[in-house]
């Protein structure tokens, strides 16, 4: 029987959790780990690795391997975050062919989606060998903050990877459910969320199994990959001024520089000092150059502390958007692995005036919360009592005249919901209006995220500011916004479904899903060739012992037969062929039984 997951897609790790609607369980990797990271490594011969082998093997091939990549998907390659992108991260940054960012990998170029398809694809491949059963629908959490286009390109990555994605919900969302599923008594909680790309705040109400967000707030490109770049700019330059030589332009040196500073700011979280140590880190032509320094914990809380009070000020604005006052909350949950940070957890208290929640793990609530959501859509009602009521976290409304922005919807409004506006020509005898769906907050349109756009003719002929059209607006629990607009004289309507972009056409996303299920094979046909290459070890192993001491009892053909065999089959067993490698096998068998 098929089953259906909760997955934390995160910028630095993800995780991936399933509940019976009764127990929850994380899901651990291959390797025993409750977290897997988020990077991505193309191989010269087009061979993908994923997770902690991909990140081990970033320092020898920084400009192929991928990370952090959830803080770029669904944004465009002329956004300020793909500028400030292109300088910092070792990887290729490339125009894709409807505007947005692509990554450019041995002369193949990767969307977004299909990169962080491949984390999803290794997230469904732990939880079907450790559930023993095919996995095919999932809920994916993303930060709370992003915008219909960085949900649309979240989907996408789930439609590629193979996945039916029931519904994309809100990080802190998923981790007050998490928090509160079961319990009886009231509650208002805040959920700060600080992971490796994102921030989030959400404020909101528990009340016997219904889950109501009041409001939230964020910032889509403010995480823990930013205190990274702070050390990392910090060491650079004291290097800069020691030894002339700027490690930022070389993409080898830059990611053994970001491996280090990352290690000494989760390091900084225990101790007062380390120490980070980089023999051959560069050369000037024939000189090597070491880099050696120590790193305080009060030069890593100087360096962040301006970085962190931002997180306040957008609480701050939360809790009044929420009409929540600090004293009124019974809970603060600290989400996302940045939390740890001990500077961060004396502000957080001295914010909201009292101690953290201990009681939740930040790296895997998100996926427990998605898990329980995934069995309350999939359960018979009475088995999961829930009701989730989320909110748009970004207001939405039309272009108007002269440029403007005018909102139809405003943030933090409880989903499901519907609103109108009545709106008139510009231009004597108009018999056509263009309405241009936007998403955003600044006041004038342009700035904000075009959504999606139609046109409304057979408008009567009349002088400008008399016909009346009134535009609505729909949004489902989903997510999913219906834009219409009608002539009142007339009748004549029209609308629209908004899909959201990705940046990927339908066609695009069928490729890359064809792609990705070839890739799926040959996971799994690498992951039985290495099954087989062990136990052929094994018994090979075995089958050299045995020979040693009982060979000597055997008739000459078969004597020469299993000296053969004990010659070829180490090569065979580094072939990894699962075909050669299952026929080896037998023969080691058979020749074991006649040595009993």
């Amino acid at each position: 029987m098929a089953k259906v997951v909760g997955i934390d897609l995160g910028t630095t790790n993800s995780c991936v959790a399933y509940s019976d609607g009764r127990q929850t369980q994380v899901i651990p990797n291959k390797g025993g780990y409750r977290i897997t990271p988020s990077v991505v490594a193309v191989m010269e011969d087009r061979k993908k690795l994923v997770g902690q082998i991909a990140k081990r093997q970033a320092i020898t091939n920084p400009e192929n391997t991928v990370f952090s990549a959830k803080r770029l998907i669904g944004r465009r390659i002329d956004s300020a975050e793909a500028k400030i992108a292109r300088a910092i991260y070792p990887y290729r940054l490339v125009d894709g062919p409807h505007g947005d960012i692509r990554v450019e990998c041995y002369g193949r170029e990767y969307s977004l989606p299909e990169i962080s398809s491949i984390v999803l694809l290794e997230m469904k491949h732990v939880a079907e060998a450790h559930l023993h059963a095919t996995v095919e629908q999932a809920v994916i959490t993303v930060p709370a903050y992003f915008n219909d286009n960085q949900r649309q390109a979240t989907k996408d990555a789930g439609k590629i990877a193979g996945l039916d994605v029931l519904r994309i919900i809100n990080e802190p969302t998923a981790a007050a459910i998490a928090y509160g599923f079961n319990k009886k008594d009231n509650r208002t909680i805040a959920v700060f969320d600080l992971g490796g790309g994102t921030f989030d705040i959400s404020v909101l109400e528990i009340q016997g199994g219904v889950f109501k967000v009041l409001a939230t707030s964020g910032d889509t490109f403010l995480g823990g990959d930013d205190i990274d770049n702070l050390l990392i700019d910090y060491a650079a330059e004291a290097f800069l001024r020691d030894r002339d030589f700027d490690l930022r332009q070389n993409r080898m040196a830059l990611q053994r520089l970001k491996d280090a500073c990352e290690k000494a700011k989760v390091d900084l979280s225990n101790f007062r000092e380390v120490e980070i140590s980089l023999p051959f880190i560069a050369q000037v032509g024939s000189e090597p150059l070491h880099l050696s320094m120590t790193f305080q914990r009060t030069k890593l809380e100087e360096l962040t502390r301006p970085l962190l009070e931002k997180t306040l000020k957008i609480s701050e604005s939360c809790l009044k958007m929420a009409e929540v006052d600090r004293d009124d909350l019974d809970d603060v949950l600290l989400v996302g692995g940045q939390t740890r940070m001990p500077l961060l957890q004396d502000m957080v208290s001295n914010f909201f005036k009292r101690s953290p929640n201990k009681q939740v793990h930040p790296d895997e609530v998100v996926a427990v919360g998605a898990a329980i959501q995934a069995a309350a859509l999939t359960s018979k009602e009475e088995e999961v009592e829930m009701v989730l009521l989320d909110v748009t976290p970004l207001p939405l409304g039309i272009k108007s005249a002269g440029g403007t922005f005018t909102k139809l919807i405003e943030a933090n409004t409880t989903v499901p919901v519907s609103a109108h506006k009545i709106f008139t020509t510009v231009t004597d005898d108009q018999p056509t209006v263009r309405i241009q769906t936007y998403q955003g907050n600044s006041p004038v349109a342009d700035e904000n995220e075009l959504l999606g756009e139609f046109l409304l003719t057979g408008i009567r002929k009349a002088k400008a500011g008399e016909p009346e059209i009134d535009v609505s607006f729909h949004i489902d629990a989903n997510g999913i916004v219906q834009v219409s607009a009608k002539d009142l004289y007339t009748g004549q309507s029209q609308s629209i479904t908004v899909t959201m972009s990705s940046g990927l056409t339908n066609d695009e996303v069928e490729g890359m899903k064809q792609a990705a299920a070839d890739y799926e094979v040959e996971l799994k046909g690498r992951e039985e060739s290495e099954g087989l290459s062990q136990k052929a070890d094994l018994l090979l192993h075995k089958l050299k012992k045995s020979f040693d001491e009982k060979g000597g009892k055997l008739k000459a053909d078969q004597k020469k037969t299993i000296s053969t065999l004990l010659n070829d089959a180490p090569g065979f067993i580094e072939q990894k062929d699962a075909k050669k490698l299952k026929i080896l096998i037998e023969q080691l068998e058979i020749a074991a039984k006649a040595l009993r």
